[in-house]
């Protein structure tokens, strides 16, 4: 059964990370296309998680926390560029 849900769940962030995809290519403004791209790398860090429970092992749970700090750091980068126009003061 929970092979069944696995698959399920890929196939729902797989839809999504494909929604995603269309709104960075057809937003109407930046900050629409970054906000996609977050929720994308969203969607990423579930995918690597559920990867990782399907494969029973560890190493997909730590590539997801990486993935998790990257979109972190991009996000805050892009919202200080936005703010203030430039990053590094």
């Amino acid at each position: 059964m929970i092979l069944y849900a696995i698959w399920f769940a890929y196939g729902c962030f797989g839809l999504a990370l494909l929604c995603c995809l269309y709104r960075v290519v057809r937003a109407p403004g930046l900050a629409d296309r970054v906000l996609a791209l977050d929720t994308m790398a969203l969607n990423m860090i579930a995918l690597l998680a559920i990867f990782g429970i399907d494969r029973g092992t560890g190493i997909y749970f730590e590539a997801a926390l990486l993935f998790a700090m990257l979109g972190f750091i991009s996000t805050v980068a892009y919202a200080k560029f936005v703010l203030r126009g430039d990053i590094i003061e």
